[in-house]
């Protein structure tokens, strides 16, 4: 069945997921993070391999190349690792080609460590050796490498010469990291509202700073059926209708949108806030209530839900109390959480206070790619990637969120991205 939803849907509802609407979690966490994550790899090994295998040297998926041959330290998120001797370890065959994007997203994360909020982030960075002044010569000489260096090998041989590997120690304490796609949708829109466009984004209220605690759930801010806010603290914020209930949902659930207004022209928007509740995935609810079997949640068989039962949407998204807020962003880019424009295929969202924010990293997973036949096939990647956004849901040393790009078929090849690899960083040696 055709969707213009796209296949990132699949992503927001069902993976908890949620994209720079959270604040840094306090310093003191880091350690339980990491323990709840190490625990939850232990039960998951538990679960599936048996006690005997549990510490045994862990073979992990591929193409995660160069797996922990111990268990990290309780309380660590990062460890030096070794160059793997395979020749096509660190060989992104696609960087040659995108040098220009990349060299943009490295003066990204520049920007943002030019900043005083950087400052702050780093200033109690619980990692040894990983500080603001190391990443920001980092990036500025792998930036001078990609600009300077005659070819791509002698490129990646200088990249190896001088740069050391910080490897996320992953769920398990051994490397295994999870990776999942995010997306910036494209939805048809309208300025003012009309019969057919009914459903509001909102402006950030003046005052949302000043509110207090709790915050007024979303059933309270706009109805059961999403229409009447008309009538509370949201009155007059409307900054563009959307056509349908589930579409504006979505776009709270992404973080941003690119909009096609009536009159043909575009209209962006980006995340401008949020309520102080967690975020409730739709996918997960369906299951929890019988309406979905676990192994049935597909994208296609979500949106058939909903299409045959219209009603449950007044039902299901008054479940999730956290309400996002938007402004205008004048048809740029997504913006992540570093407050600096995310690039497709080259930023990633990770828990900022265990990963080093604005940092050069190199992903290796298994990655999506539909063929002329429209069927998707996954093959190892390897790619250089800058760590520039976060999500409610990302959380641990051992979850990974890529952006993908804007539009349907960057939301379809979002929702095709489920699976483990492993996440380096990269750090000059001296």
């Amino acid at each position: 069945m055709g969707s213009r939803f796209g296949g990132g849907m699949l992503r927001a509802f069902w993976s908890d997921r949620r994209r720079k609407d959270d604040s840094l979690g306090p310093r003191c966490w880091q350690r339980w993070q990491i323990y709840l994550g190490l625990v939850m790899g232990l039960i998951l090994s538990l679960g599936l391999h048996g006690i005997p295998q549990v510490w045994a040297q862990v073979s992990a998926p591929e193409p995660i190349d160069s797996p922990l041959h111990a268990m990290a330290p309780l309380g660590q998120s990062l460890t030096v690792a070794v160059w793997p001797t395979a020749r096509e370890f660190g060989w992104d065959e696609s960087l040659w080609a995108e040098r220009s994007a990349m060299v943009t997203a490295i003066d990204h994360s520049l920007s943002y460590l030019a900043t005083p909020a950087a400052v702050t982030a780093y200033r109690d960075y619980p990692v040894a050796g990983v500080n603001r002044d190391r990443v920001i010569r980092s990036l500025r000489r792998f930036r001078a490498l990609l600009q300077v260096s005659p070819s791509p090998a002698a490129f990646y041989q200088a990249v190896q010469r001088e740069f050391t590997l910080y490897q996320a120690v992953g769920n398990d304490g051994l490397g295994t990291v999870h990776f999942t796609g995010y997306f910036e949708p494209t939805f048809q829109a309208s300025r003012t509202p009309t019969a057919t466009y009914r459903y509001p984004l909102y402006r950030r209220p003046p005052s949302l700073d000043n509110w207090s605690l709790p915050h007024p759930t979303r059933l309270a801010l706009e109805g059961q059926d999403g229409l009447a806010a008309a009538q509370g603290p949201l009155a007059g914020l409307e900054l563009v209708w959307l056509r349908d209930r589930l579409e504006a949902f979505l776009v709270q659930v992404q973080g941003s949108a690119r909009l096609q207004l009536t009159d043909g022209s575009f209209f962006s928007v980006g995340y401008a806030g949020r309520t102080e509740y967690p975020y409730t995935s739709l996918g997960r609810e369906l299951i929890n209530d019988g309406k979905i079997p676990a192994a049935e949640l597909t994208l296609d068989r979500l949106l058939a839900h909903f299409q045959a039962h219209p009603g449950d949407l007044s039902a299901y998204i008054p479940r999730n109390d956290r309400f996002v807020f938007f402004r205008q962003t004048d048809g740029g880019p997504p913006t992540g959480s570093l407050s600096v424009p995310v690039t497709a295929g080259r930023s990633i969202a990770t828990d900022k206070s265990l990963m080093p924010p604005g940092a050069l990293a190199l992903v290796s997973l298994n990655w999506p790619e539909r063929n002329l036949e429209g069927t998707w096939s996954h093959r190892p990647m390897r790619r250089y990637v800058l760590d520039q956004d976060t999500g409610g849901a990302i959380l641990g040393p051992g979850r990974v969120d890529i952006f993908v790009g804007t539009g349907t078929a960057a939301g379809e090849q979002a929702g095709q991205v489920n699976t483990n690899g492993a996440l380096y960083y990269l750090l000059l040696r001296s």
